[in-house]
């Protein structure tokens, strides 16, 4: 049977979004105040992504960020989306989650991916050393559950706080790798459809064919994450999507600036090339007024079969992100009528 929106919960992902003439502390105040009307509005999850060394993304610092977020609200399920493993020993990762878990209980999750979310250079700021092998992930991430499971007799190294809280993990990725992966360890997965969109697909049919359950999530349950902004018209929401297209294209040309103001049209912005590179990593982007949004996630979701959205909305005016997310909130599951979902 076909779902339909209102069956499934909807979350959003938010990078912290610096906008032209912010500063950081801007983005925080501005990521907040989306987060409360939120919560107010039934989104299940809040999730800040972990970049570095890029001026229009201020979420570098991931649990600093998400501790600010979940002590601002009350009830809405705060995360990353995510934490990029490689980045960091898991023993601090464990130590930082264990202690937004003990502060905010039951409201925290721990997305993990595998990219450095930065360029080379800053990579090797952040590590050190890339001598680590890809094939480190699977077993960061296990030694990461360990130390956040139930405490293991004989046990020299504990993350204290982290033992016994067991924080929910999610895998994250843009390819087939976490999928398989998620589907052997038994997690959830979600999917970075937002601007990887080309293995979508056969990332969902591996997960859920090889899916085996765990102590944490006994079916496999999958999430997309989409760009969705949403206005009163077509027309409006053409124009504010206008910022959105000018950050894409500061992706593809590498020459990224803060969020910009929108403008009247985006011809004179690009050229046909640059135009064919983003709308082909935006695949999965939703413009337009509620009607025309209703239709097109309908659409996705018919052809996925997910069990939850997530939404990302690069809009430069903070109060029409929030009327964004205000026109699509009805067309899902609310938060307090969910039932069955992983953690909530």
């Amino acid at each position: 049977m076909k779902k339909k929106l209102s069956d499934i919960p909807v979350s959003i992902l938010d990078l912290a979004t610096i906008v032209e003439g912010d500063i950081p502390a801007d983005s925080f105040r501005k990521s907040l105040e989306v987060a409360r009307k939120a919560e107010q509005l039934g989104y299940n999850r809040y999730w800040f992504a972990e970049h570095h060394n890029m001026e229009n993304i201020a979420s570098s610092a991931t649990s600093v960020l998400i501790g600010y977020i979940a002590g601002g609200t009350s009830s809405i399920r705060v995360g990353s989306g995510g934490v990029m493993l490689p980045n960091h020993a898991p023993l601090i990762i464990a130590e930082q989650f264990g202690t937004l878990e003990s502060l905010y209980p039951g409201r925290i999750d721990l997305g993990l991916g595998r990219a450095p979310g930065t360029d080379q250079v800053t990579s090797l700021a952040l590590r050190r050393n890339l001598n680590a092998s890809v094939d480190d992930f699977p077993h960061d991430v296990i030694e990461l559950k360990n130390y956040l499971a139930p405490r293991m007799a004989g046990a020299r190294v504990r993350a204290i706080p982290g033992e016994g809280t067991q924080v929910p993990l999610w895998l994250l990725g843009s390819s087939t790798y976490s999928a398989q992966l998620a589907a052997a360890l038994g997690l959830p997965f979600a999917f970075a459809s937002h601007f990887a969109p080309a293995q979508l697909h056969d990332a969902l049919k591996l997960y859920r064919e090889n899916f085996r359950p765990s102590d944490q999530l006994q079916q496999p349950y999958s999430m997309a994450c989409i760009n969705v902004i949403a206005a009163d018209t077509d027309e409006e929401a053409q124009y504010l999507s206008s910022s959105f297209f000018r950050l894409a294209l500061g992706i593809v040309t590498n020459k990224r600036k803060p969020l910009q103001p929108p403008i009247k049209e985006m011809d004179s912005a690009w050229a046909d090339y640059e135009k064919a590179a983003v709308m082909q990593m935006m695949k999965y982007t939703f413009i337009g007024n509620a009607q025309t949004v209703n239709e097109g996630l309908q659409k996705f979701l018919n052809d996925t079969q997910v069990d939850e959205i997530m939404v990302a909305s690069y809009i430069y005016d903070n109060n029409a992100k929030i009327h964004s997310y205000e026109l699509i909130a009805d067309f899902f599951k609310k938060r307090e009528a969910l039932e069955t979902s992983p953690n909530g």
